[in-house]
């Protein structure tokens, strides 16, 4: 018997079996090794605020609408951070062998089955540490973001937010010959980004962030930022921070109405543009050369080049069935931690 975490409600996480089914012809079976979570969007299912549980959203329309829901308590396997090992080969499913470790998105769960051809596209190199495998999904988004930021050399980027998907856009802005400022209220998230090449990284709490940066570009502001806090005031910080004619890329996801966002001070004198940076979908310019699968591969072979520090940023590693307190405590103490992986114990990957 398999298991996985369920939100039986708000709030509340569980682990619960889940029954498995046979392997069929061109399909594998994975043992999962590590699931991440992501202490953004899954953290909105499991508080109840995301927009799902309150709203159906039409795909033809591309409509939130009011009245039904498109999604409910239980949810079960919420989560897009897994990586596992194959255990179990159906027919027809030439070029993968158990052992074989394929990253990818399943939830958090103990085992899945797999189509052969999407493990294929998916295999971590012989040797390359598995655990780097949850970051295909969040060094995705972080690489969508700093692509829609179309970051040249020698531009000032500010960053708000040194959560995992911040702390990786951080990384790929440097990449790109940005200098980049890191904004976040605690300390040990500033540090972090400092070890792992920002040029500068600033409390909010110490003052405004719009004039210490013009301070620092000769009065001009950021060329460029990107907002991933999820929050409204350090998106207006951030309108705030960037300079004429400037732009500012959103990645976090918005909870609510927009309180402490006044868009008709700087945004509008300004003429600040904001984009949208969501992973559902690339920048127009990009269209036909970059999707969702080369977003993800290219973040994984980076990972794997070591040119992204990208298990640096695990804070904590707890077994499986310790789910319910890893959830309380990135939703309680998100000071506490970074990235907090959930391992499958040895008990359990011989569930099978």
């Amino acid at each position: 018997m398999a298991s996985m975490v369920s939100f039986v409600e708000p709030r509340v996480a569980e682990v619960v079996a889940e029954d498995e089914r046979p392997v069929g012809p061109g399909e594998v079976r994975l043992r999962t090794l590590f699931t991440g979570i992501s202490a953004g969007t899954e953290l909105t299912a499991y508080r109840g605020t995301n927009p799902y549980l309150n709203r159906y959203w039409d795909s033809g329309a591309r409509l939130f609408r009011p009245g039904d829901t498109s999604l409910t308590f239980p949810v079960n396997g919420w989560g897009y951070e897994e990586v596992g090992v194959v255990v179990e080969t159906g027919p027809d499913t030439d070029g993968v062998a158990v052992g074989d470790i394929s990253w990818g998105t399943w939830g958090h769960r103990t085992h899945t089955v797999q189509p052969v051809e999407k493990v294929l596209r998916k295999l971590l190199p012989p040797g390359a540490d598995p655990r780097l495998g949850i970051f295909s999904q969040i060094g995705a988004i972080g690489l969508n973001l700093v692509l829609d930021a179309d970051i040249h050399v020698g531009e000032t980027v500010v960053i708000f937010g040194a959560g995992v998907p911040g702390q990786i856009a951080a990384q790929l802005a440097r990449l790109n010959g940005g200098r980049v400022i890191i904004v976040d209220k605690i300390a040990d998230r500033r540090a972090r980004a400092l070890d792992l090449g920002a040029d500068l990284a600033l409390d909010p709490d110490e003052g405004p962030i719009a004039e210490r940066v013009r301070e620092l570009t000769d009065g001009r502001g950021a060329d460029v930022c990107l907002e991933v806090t999820g929050h409204y005031p350090a998106l207006h910080e951030a309108i705030r921070t960037v300079a004429y004619n400037a732009r500012v890329c959103v990645a976090g996801f918005m909870q609510g109405e927009g309180a402490g966002l006044r868009l008709g001070e700087e945004f509008h004198h300004n003429r600040v543009s904001l984009i949208c940076s969501q992973i559902s979908g690339v920048s127009p310019a990009l269209q036909g050369r970059w999707d969702f699968e080369r977003l993800s591969r290219t973040a994984i072979e980076l990972g794997v080049a070591g040119r992204l520090k990208l298990t640096e940023l695990i804070t904590h590693t707890w077994p499986f069935d310790k789910a319910a307190e890893a959830f309380r405590l990135l939703d309680e103490h998100p000071e506490q931690a970074l990235q907090v992986v959930l391992e499958v114990d040895d008990d359990a990957k011989e569930q099978v």
